[in-house]
């Protein structure tokens, strides 16, 4: 099942994606996110809409995004950084969240904004202290496209953390929908990659994570509890700005293009913070 929301003129509507790629609204507004009761409503849809006309939302509001950095080997290679021991974690703000199709902006004094295409993994049920990895993929609700927008002259150059340069408003094009876990067999085989202005940058695969989904929920519970609703976003592959050759960033009026298998495609347009 395919889970997205969608703005209205009586507010905010969760929805399904049909297999005919139709739009039903489900009845009543935008609940708090809830895989059950979603599927419960989904029996009795109102009228369809066509995906390309209606205004698309995130498909949830994440209670926390927690972020893994340099899980691909060939993004730390790019970076000059050698692959990680263990899990790298940040965190993201949950109100960086925009919808697939919203603008992304370059914030005031960005001056190295970044694009990084991420796989979500969206939790369903409560995990704390997992005992194995076994256990984990049962606590997944489902997943979710992400792009890991960065301004890197925040992040690298002005000292401290790397959250100084993941935090500005609309840096966390989530969606246009999640993908329930019973869809996807293996996590660890999806296709997924990012264009800016048509020139594919990043084209890779799940597959060439270091440390896979399971491993990241059962290794992530022993430091946090994991609510529903709550988001991993799981690194990304090489291909990023920086590691062009020379470095590319992002300019006002570029458009990216963000996909992967089964879990759709964003298209946002970047603009300069007024």
């Amino acid at each position: 099942m395919r889970l997205l929301r969608i703005h209205t003129p009586d507010g905010l509507r969760d929805a399904v994606l049909a297999e005919d790629g139709r739009v039903l609204p489900l009845p009543g507004t935008s609940e708090p996110f809830d895989p059950d009761r979603w599927r419960e409503r989904a029996a009795a849809p109102e009228d369809a809409m066509d995906l390309e006309t209606v205004r698309l939302a995130a498909p949830l509001d994440p209670g926390k995004i927690v972020c893994v950095g340099l899980n691909y080997a060939d993004h730390a290679a790019e970076g000059g950084q050698e692959a990680p021991a263990e899990p790298i974690l940040f965190m993201k703000a949950p109100d960086t969240v925009v919808g697939a199709r919203d603008d992304v902006i370059i914030p005031r004094g960005g001056e190295k904004t970044d694009w990084e295409v991420e796989l979500g993994v969206v939790i369903g049920r409560t995990a704390a202290y997992l005992t194995d990895e076994a256990e984990a993929l049962e606590h997944v609700a489902g997943y979710v496209l992400v792009n890991d927008v960065s301004e890197r002259h925040f992040q690298l150059e002005r000292g401290g953390q790397w959250d100084k340069g993941k935090n500005a408003a609309t840096f966390c094009p989530l969606g246009p929908w999640i993908l329930t876990a019973d869809e996807v067999p293996d996590p660890q085989k999806i296709r997924l990659g990012l264009d800016v202005n048509g020139e594919v940058l990043q084209d890779s695969s799940t597959a060439e994570m270091i440390f896979g989904v399971a491993h990241l929920v059962h290794y992530i519970s022993q430091f946090m509890t994991l609510y529903p609703g709550d988001v991993i976003s799981t690194g990304t592959p090489a291909g990023v700005g920086a590691g062009q050759k020379p470095p590319r960033y992002l300019r006002a009026g570029d458009v990216l293009r963000v996909w992967a298998d089964g879990l759709g495609e964003q298209h946002n347009r970047l603009v300069a913070a007024t």
